[in-house]
C-alpha cells in the first residue's frame, strides 16, 4: 500500500507542471496588458512601459516562467500585481469561505441523492423512478446562475426567509453563517443531487439483480438490510467515485455561486484576479485547483481498497 500511494504521489509531479506550462502560456499569451490597468487609463506610454519593466514582464517567456517555477518550489506564490499583497495571503483569507461551501454542499447532496437512487431502484419503473430520472435531466440542464437567482426569488425576495447575499464567518456568528450558506450549498447541490442520485440508482439497479440479493431475500432479511448491507456496499465504488470527481467538479460552480452569492471566495479571487489581469493569484489559484483534484482522484483510489477487499488483493 505505502508504495502505491508513494507511486501515485510522484505520478501527480508530471500533471502538475503540465498545468503550470498550460496555465502560465495560456494567461501570459492572451491579448491584455496588466501594466494598463495598474497605470490607468490617462497613463503614459513611459509610465506603463516603467511598470512592465518592474514587474518583469519585459523578460523572455521562458525567464518569466523559469522565476515563477523557482518561487512556487520555494513556497513563494509571488504578490498580487494588483494591490502587492501576498497571493499565500489572499488565498489563506478565501480559502474557509469556499471548502465551507463545497462541504455544505456535499452534506446536502449526499443526504438527499444516496437515499433518492436507493429508493428509485427498489422502485425501477415506478413514478418515484421517474420522478428521480426527471430531476437528473432537470438538474443537468438548468444552468448554475439560474438556479441561484430563482433560490434567491423563491427564498430571499419572494419568501423573504434568508438573507440574499453575503458571508460571515462561521467563528463570528454561527446563525448567520448557516444562514447565508443555505442558498448557495443548495444552487451548487441542485446539479450534484441529480447526478449522484441517477448514478446511486443505475449501481443499484445492476446489484439487486444479483443472486446474492436474491439469497438474502429469501433468507427473509429485512429490505433495509439488503439494501443498505449488502446492495449499497457492493454498488459503492462507482457512488464513490462519483462523491469524488462531484467533489472536485464543485470547484468551477463555486466560481459562479460565489459571484451570484456575493460570497468572498476563491471563486470570486479568481474571477476579480482575471478581470484585473492579475496573473500571480490567477496562477496561483488554478494550481491549486489542480491540486486538489489530484488530491482527491488518489484519495478516490485508495478507497477502493477499502471497499472492495477484491481490490485490495490484486
Amino acid at each position: 500500500m505505502a508504495r502505491y500511494i508513494l507511486g501515485r504521489l510522484v505520478a501527480t509531479i508530471p500533471v502538475l507542471i503540465t498545468v503550470a506550462v498550460a496555465v502560465f502560456l495560456l494567461i501570459h499569451l492572451s491579448p491584455g496588458d496588466p501594466a494598463v490597468v495598474i497605470a490607468g487609463e490617462q497613463a503614459s506610454p513611459a509610465d506603463i512601459e516603467k511598470i512592465r519593466e518592474k514587474l518583469g514582464f519585459n523578460d523572455p517567456l521562458l525567464v518569466q516562467f523559469m522565476t515563477w517555477a523557482g518561487q512556487m518550489l520555494t513556497g513563494d506564490f509571488g504578490r498580487s500585481i494588483f494591490n502587492d499583497y501576498p497571493v499565500s495571503g489572499l488565498i489563506g483569507e478565501r480559502i474557509g469561505a469556499t471548502l465551507s461551501l463545497a462541504l455544505i454542499t456535499m452534506v446536502i447532496s449526499i443526504s438527499v441523492a444516496v437515499p433518492l437512487g436507493i429508493l428509485a431502484a427498489q422502485r425501477a419503473g415506478g413514478w418515484l423512478d421517474r420522478a428521480v430520472m426527471g430531476l437528473s435531466v432537470l438538474g443537468f440542464s438548468v444552468p448554475v446562475f439560474c438556479v441561484g437567482y430563482a433560490f434567491i426569488f423563491l427564498l430571499a425576495v419572494w419568501g423573504k426567509l434568508l438573507p440574499v447575499q453575503g458571508y460571515v464567518p462561521l467563528a463570528e456568528d454561527p446563525a448567520g453563517f448557516l444562514a447565508r450558506m443555505v442558498m448557495p450549498a443548495l444552487t451548487l447541490s441542485f446539479a450534484y443531487v441529480a447526478l449522484l442520485a441517477r448514478m446511486t440508482r443505475a449501481s443499484m439497479i445492476e446489484v439487486i439483480g444479483q443472486d446474492y440479493i436474491r439469497t438474502a431475500r429469501a433468507k427473509g432479511l429485512g429490505v433495509p438490510t439488503i439494501l443498505v448491507r449488502h446492495a449499497l456496499r457492493n454498488a459503492s465504488v462507482p457512488i464513490v467515485t462519483t462523491i469524488g470527481l462531484g467533489l472536485a467538479s464543485l470547484l468551477g460552480g463555486v466560481v459562479v455561486t460565489e459571484s451570484v452569492f456575493a460570497i468572498p471566495g476563491l471563486g470570486r479571487l479568481i474571477v476579480d484576479a482575471i478581470l484585473r489581469r492579475d496573473y500571480p493569484v490567477i496562477q496561483a489559484v488554478i494550481l491549486l485547483f489542480a491540486l486538489i483534484y489530484v488530491i482527491i482522484n488518489l484519495l478516490i483510489d485508495l478507497s477502493y481498497s477499502l471497499i472492495d477487499p477484491r481490490i485490495r488483493d490484486r
